[in-house]
């Protein structure tokens, strides 16, 4: 829908989602929710989520340095490595990127169950933010199963610096797949750049959270939509944070497919 195109035009979704380039830090979120705001059925995201979704979704992780996520969506999604790719390998090469994404979850006290194969079975080490104060068993317990630990924060996890301590080590290329409270603390430290939004095709009613949990932002958080798609009644938007000028960088840059 946006961009135009030719009806017969087959879209190429690595173009659609492409990263800006020469950015040394961009951080892209991608969420879905019902038509009503929902982002979970069930207390997951999986009863909303399509086939489309999933094919984005894929991609996205293909494009990324690291996947940024919360360490209660790691418990209740039952988060696995992300998966190499064949089709992606010589485009990651040729980018100076690993096989595939890193994992890096956020944890303040490290609450984690380190024999899950997203701890024990990556093809590239799963990386866990946490803070100065985590507790030292805990950190041992992370780095003799092969889990790179990197404190963010003396007392509790800044997202702000997170972010910059995974840039400083070239994975700049950052997707946030939530959870909701994470979403938000991210907006809240302004180090969202980019929102990718599925909106499944259904109403669910009830008290499900939406996409972003915490307190008020202040004045709002402007978006400028740069990109829409459609299919199965699935609408994908892609928002660019902040303003006009920004959206334009965007596309100068090489984000606009």
């Amino acid at each position: 829908m946006l961009p135009p195109s030719r009806r017969n035009r087959q879209v190429d979704l690595t173009e659609v989602y492409a990263y800006p380039g020469g950015a040394r830090r961009w951080v892209r979120a991608n969420m879905v929710s019902s038509v009503d705001g929902a982002a979970t059925a069930d207390g997951k995201s999986e009863g909303i989520s399509g086939e489309a979704d999933k094919r984005i979704f894929g991609v996205l992780r293909a494009l990324a340095d690291v996947i940024l996520v919360g360490a209660n969506t790691v418990r209740t999604e039952q988060y696995r490595p992300a998966k190499v790719r064949e089709q992606y390998q010589a485009a990651r090469k040729a980018a100076g990127q690993a096989p595939t994404a890193a994992i890096a979850v956020v944890s303040g006290r490290l609450d984690l169950d380190w024999s899950l194969p997203l701890f024990t079975e990556p093809a590239v080490p799963t990386i866990v933010l946490t803070s100065e104060s985590a507790p030292d068993d805990r950190v041992q317990a992370a780095t003799a199963v092969g889990v790179e630990v990197i404190a963010a924060g003396p007392d509790e996890v800044d997202l702000a610096l997170a972010v910059d301590r995974l840039a400083e080590r070239g994975l700049g290329r950052i997707l946030c797949e939530g959870g909701p409270h994470l979403l938000g603390q991210l907006a809240a430290a302004e180090r969202l750049d980019e929102l990718c939004l599925a909106v499944s095709p259904q109403l669910l009613g009830g008290d499900s959270m939406r996409i972003l949990a915490g307190p008020e932002l202040t004045g709002g958080l402007p978006l400028i939509l740069h990109t829409l798609l459609t299919e199965d009644g699935f609408l994908f938007s892609r928002y660019l944070i902040g303003t006009l000028s920004s959206a334009k960088k965007g596309e100068s840059d090489g984000g606009e497919g």
